[in-house]
């Protein structure tokens, strides 16, 4: 019963989740490729670019909680339709940024209309998942973010060669071509996906009747614990930790991001070239998340799996500012490529272990507006550092240090069941 029901759920939703997150993440990172020619053409410095990619984290910030909020009351099915419509507009609308002006402008108002995505995700699979998947499910959703590279990186390259066509820039058909599928996905969502399980028509009324009874159980464990309140959490020591700790893992994903492209193109490649090369990490980053979320919801172990990958992180992106030779500076962002995205599916199953109902949605989008601030503050520090120094080395060992910085907060949170599972509960789930 158990795995047909789980089954059944994660082959309704999570293709349709996964393509969309791929969309959501092309469509914010795609600018990192754009910039290998729109920087020339508008005249952008490093420290102007990495401002203007780092701004939509702000907007993101101030509207994340609000969004999520909204989504609460709206239902998932409604909210996460107008979120993707809405910046699939704006993420087209990049093709007509003129100056640096225009460039913060639409980054910052694609901040608010993506605000709420990810964490209302999140917040939708916890509606669906029993504690003991959810590891190796976000894992699972969240292979979209390397895997939006992987293929996404070699696409952008190759949509640059269309420079000149019809009288428009490479970069601008990139930012239109690429905005088009949120458009046709905002529809599909609104019609397909539901809000939550006592409403699946599509599930047999025994596997309707185990899945609600479950997903009942562990949440009035949770609140017999910790009796969550939606302002409570908001404000809770665990869930400003955790903020903390999502800095460092934001960091250090988003500050490489943003310049990878712009890091191989030292190498003396072509654009369609930096594609591939710059893809290489992000499929190792795809192996590491989905085998080590597999493995710590086997061992229902979680600190330490994440720990341990964002020490993997901070010394791959240490490592490559040791080599000037291209292929060991590619293996060492290959090594960090794991440890980043593998620290990211064991991260999002500490708040949802003790995060319930509107608290969920509060603290969640608390959790995720307080570390993608680091994805304002990274990719600044970067263009900042390369214009005063000359090089990218001293960005790179500052986004290694907020990955350390992450990993003593991890550490020093003191035991507690309810960063590790409802022991109560939780079991390990079937390995299938």
């Amino acid at each position: 019963m158990e795995a047909r029901t789980v089954g059944k759920v994660s082959a309704r939703f999570l293709p349709l989740l996964i393509v969309c997150y791929f969309v959501a993440y092309l469509d914010r990172v795609n600018v990192s490729f754009a910039a290998l020619t729109m920087r020339p053409d508008l005249g952008l410095s490093a420290t102007a670019y990495g401002f203007g990619a780092g701004i939509f984290f702000l907007a993101y910030f101030l509207f994340e909680v609000p969004s999520n909020l909204l989504l609460v009351r709206f239902g998932a099915r409604t909210w996460i339709a107008r979120i993707m419509f809405s910046w699939g507009l704006l993420s087209g609308a990049m093709a007509f940024v003129g100056g640096e002006t225009s460039f913060y402008v639409l980054r910052v108002l694609l901040g608010i209309a993506e605000a709420g995505f990810f964490p209302g995700i999140i917040f939708f699979l916890t509606l669906w998942f029993p504690a003991a998947y959810r590891a190796r499910i976000i894992g699972y959703f969240m292979t979209a973010i390397p895997l939006s590279s992987v293929i996404g990186a070699p696409v952008s390259g190759l949509l640059l060669t269309l420079d000149g066509l019809l009288g428009v820039k490479g970069w601008q058909w990139l930012f239109v071509i690429e905005a088009l599928p949120a458009l046709i996905l905002s529809v599909v969502v609104f019609f397909y996906l539901t809000d939550r399980p006592a409403d699946a028509s599509w599930l047999d009324v025994d596997e309707r009747t185990w899945l609600v009874s479950r997903l009942d159980l562990e949440q009035r464990q949770r609140e017999a614990l910790h009796h969550p309140s939606m302002i409570r959490a908001l404000v809770n020591p665990k869930v400003l930790a955790l903020g903390a700790v999502y800095f460092g893992v934001v960091a250090t994903n988003y500050g490489l991001t943003f310049f990878l492209p712009q890091i191989v193109q030292g190498f003396g490649m072509s654009n369609v070239t930096i594609g591939f090369v710059s893809a290489v990490p992000y499929l190792v980053g795809v192996v590491g998340m989905v085998l080590w979320g597999r493995r710590s919801d086997r061992t229902l172990e979680r600190r330490f799996h994440l720990a341990f990958s964002l020490l993997v992180a901070a010394a791959g992106i240490s490592a490559a500012t040791v080599f000037d030779d291209p292929a060991m500076k590619m293996l060492s962002f290959s090594i960090a490529g794991f440890g980043i995205f593998a620290s990211m599916p064991v991260f999002w199953t500490l708040p949802t272990a003790f995060l319930s109902g509107a608290a969920a949605a509060g603290g969640i989008a608390m959790i995720n507006s307080i570390g993608n601030l680091a994805g304002f503050a990274a990719p600044y520090a970067m263009g900042w550092i390369k214009d005063a120094t000359g090089s990218y080395t001293g960005g790179l060992l500052s986004l290694s240090a907020c990955g350390v910085i992450a990993i003593i907060i991890v550490l020093a949170l003191r035991h507690d069941s309810s960063l590790e599972r409802v022991r109560t509960n939780e079991t390990a789930a079937p390995s299938t």
